[in-house]
């Protein structure tokens, strides 16, 4: 673990399966810091300048960072969006989050010196910050770095899909506890098959450290040559029920690597696209391509794209099952509690007698429904044990890799009951900032400083832009739900009711991985 912070306090469980046996062992890693740090920075490079609100904090406003002048007086330093210096130099990483850390670019000698990070008069971190001359600039390389993606060994093999499985339910988790710590209380929705997808994609071409950093990300082992392959075949069982997209696009004065493209090709289905001269001609292309790849379930993804980029990473992904257990057709409403107790008129469809998987799973400490959907897919829904933002919150948390595959295993052997089902009606079509998201997987260099001798082997190439949007829509034909009454007491029979907020959990069952994760707090 490392670089280890203050945001790595928690409880770890280490597990392993063997011969009928398992062993497992739980940490609770405390963190102690004095949240003073130093840091060396060669002239002309970036650094980032650690702060971190206590998790324990509401996140209401941005911490306040200050240098120290030379009269010992402070001077702060403006990290909003909205500076009027023409090369922003200071960036707020990751706004209104917990981790309140920002970057320093293109550093000059001047910038030696003391910052301080606070929040409401309380110092939160104290960052000294040397910056020494830079060696004479070596020139950019890719010697030895140029050669195509290593062939997979064994296409046959029983352990390459396993493998994949399970860094994909490692790289969802985590995706959505960075995606959930930046957004505590609203909607949320994303598909970490379609970014770990575009991800992989990406690393197609990455040499080097970059490489290494993306493998970290995607938790895929550095010598597992077999993952584009593997991602292939993956697609490949979700194209019954799932659309979806990857693209890379990219600066026409650039010469891709051949070797690059015919291999998106194989495993991606996708041939790098050269971007236009004209602005609006790019953002035309674009979203004409996105909306042809999803059935037109997304018709837009960019606005514009600058004249200045370099390359792009897109993707986007929609999901159309149907339901194998029908509702009741009539309409019905339900009042739908919200966190904060207002309760809404909602949409809804109702059974009375719907065959329901439901169990009490006292590692999430929640109430789950598995849902069957056609081409083997399944909808979970998690109902935390309070209708309070508390408990929402300690039920995301205890949702680690482990916990939900376990979930799943225990789900498929639970039997159908007769269950009164309540489920409200959704439609929802979210764009997460997946530039963030890239940063918080530990990617920032993607940005910087990135080693893509795969993609291009003449010049420095860096990721300017990525984007992700998520469609889903829990209608009458697929995950839908009814009204439900208070006269529980009258039934001879359980209930299930999502009349309250909950996480939806989207999982293939052919392929074994989640699709979609997803939080209701307001429909």
């Amino acid at each position: 673990m490392s670089p280890v912070t203050a945001a790595n306090n928690g409880e770890y469980e280490c597990s392993v399966k063997e011969n009928n046996m398992e062993i497992s062992m739980k940490y609770n890693i405390v963190v102690v810091t004095p949240n003073v740090y130093t840091i060396k920075i060669t002239e002309g490079n970036s650094g980032n300048l650690p702060c971190y609100f206590p998790r324990t904090s509401q996140v209401t406003a941005n911490a306040l960072w200050f240098k120290e002048t030379r009269l010992g007086q402070r001077a702060q330093l403006n990290t909003e969006d909205n500076s009027s210096d023409d090369d922003k130099r200071i960036e707020q990483l990751y706004p209104s989050d917990h981790d309140q850390t920002i970057i320093l670019r293109d550093t000059v000698l001047t910038d030696t010196g003391k910052y301080f990070c606070e929040s409401e008069g309380k110092t939160l971190s104290t960052v000294f910050i040397f910056i020494e001359v830079a060696p004479t600039d070596v020139p950019y390389s890719c010697s030895g770095l140029t050669q195509p993606w290593e062939p997979c060994p064994d296409e046959n093999s029983r352990t390459g899909e396993p493998m994949l499985q399970e860094s994909m339910a490692e790289f969802s988790m985590k995706l959505y506890s960075y995606l959930r710590q930046s957004q505590p209380s609203g909607n949320l929705l994303l598909s970490p098959i379609s970014i770990g997808g575009a991800l992989s994609h990406l690393l197609l071409g990455a040499r080097g450290d970059t490489r290494k950093a993306i493998e970290r990300a995607l938790f895929v082992p550095h010598d597992f040559h077999c993952v584009h392959f593997q991602m292939m075949k993956l697609r490949e069982k979700l194209a019954s029920s799932m659309q979806m997209a990857s693209q890379i696009y990219y600066n026409p004065q650039m010469n891709l690597s051949e070797s690059f493209t015919n291999q998106s090709i194989e495993f991606y289905e996708a041939e790098p696209t050269k971007l236009l001269e004209n602005i609006e001609e790019n953002a035309q292309m674009i979203n004409s391509w996105v909306a042809k790849k999803t059935n037109n379930k997304i018709t837009h993804l960019v606005d514009t794209v600058s004249s200045n980029t370099q390359l792009m990473l897109l993707n986007a992904v929609s999901f159309s099952g149907q339901w194998k257990v029908k509702f009741d057709p009539k309409p019905h409403k339900g009042l739908f509690t919200k966190l904060n107790g207002d309760m809404v008129k909602v949409p809804t469809l109702y059974h009375q007698t719907y065959m329901l998987s439901v169990m009490y799973n006292p590692e999430l400490q929640s109430e789950v429904a598995r849902f069957p959907l056609s081409d083997e897919n399944s909808l979970y829904v998690l109902l935390p044990r309070s209708n309070t933002a508390t408990g929402l919150q300690q039920l995301e948390e205890k949702m680690t890799d482990t916990a939900v595959r376990q979930l799943i295993d225990q789900m498929k052997t639970t039997s159908p009951e007769p269950v009164e089902v309540t489920l409200p009606q959704i439609k929802m079509d979210v764009q997460p900032d997946l530039n963030i998201l890239i940063k918080k997987l530990g990617l920032s260099s993607l940005f910087e400083d990135a080693k893509l001798c795969g993609l291009n082997s003449e010049e420095r190439l860096v990721l300017d832009d990525a984007r992700h949007r998520a469609f889903l829509a829990l209608t009458e034909h697929g995950v839908e739900a009814g009204a439900v009454t208070s006269l529980s007491f009258s039934r001879s029979f359980p209930s299930f009711s999502a009349l309250r907020p909950f996480i939806m959990l989207l999982w293939s069952d052919q392929a074994n991985v989640p699709l979609f994760i997803g939080r209701v707090t307001d429909p």
